[in-house]
């Protein structure tokens, strides 16, 4: 059996939810299913996913998304051990440096302790910012999933997308 994509995101702004879409459309509709968590009644669902790709923005002071935030209370009443997750967190590095994809390393540290499977780190390289919460444990050259800058990097976007995807399926080992 083909093995599946659950991408999940929570968008306020429209862009996560673009980027989400974006990664459907290059993954293709066999392989990706794409939700919106504000609609998820039952965070169990993701468990029908091989992969799970968690999407979620940051705001205020380094918060995360509010649908993001309440379905992580769900994912908290989950058995997540050995699940197969990858991250992708938007930001933007220059107004909130301080903060830069601080929603994705909410994420990040909350499945770490629920014994989750990461994959997708991606190179600090190209970015500018201060914070370090989104950062992978024992390696700040990584971040601990694909990080965007719709605000002052969109451009870079479509390309580290796709990067990111090949990477992805390449270390879950989808073809």
């Amino acid at each position: 059996m083909a093995k599946k994509i659950g991408i999940f995101y929570g968008s306020d702004t429209g862009h996560t939810e673009e980027v989400a879409n974006l990664m459907k459309e290059l993954l293709g509709d066999d392989l990706a299913d794409v939700f919106d968590v504000r609609n998820v009644e039952d965070a169990s669902v993701l468990l029908n996913y091989d992969l799970v790709l968690l999407g979620t923005s940051t705001w205020y002071l380094g918060e995360l998304q509010g649908d993001m935030d309440a379905f992580k209370d769900k994912l908290e009443e989950l058995d997540l051990t050995g699940r197969t997750i990858a991250l992708f967190g938007l930001g933007d590095q220059v107004e909130y440096s301080d903060y830069y994809v601080d929603g994705m390393g909410h994420l990040y540290h909350l499945l770490l302790k629920k014994g989750v499977k990461f994959i997708g780190a991606w190179p600090t390289e190209g970015y500018d910012f201060n914070s370090n919460l989104a950062l992978m444990e024992g390696d700040s050259s990584k971040f601990a999933g694909l990080a965007l800058d719709e605000d002052n990097q969109p451009d870079m976007t479509p390309e580290r997308v796709a990067i990111w995807l090949e990477q992805v399926k390449a270390e879950a080992g989808i073809a």
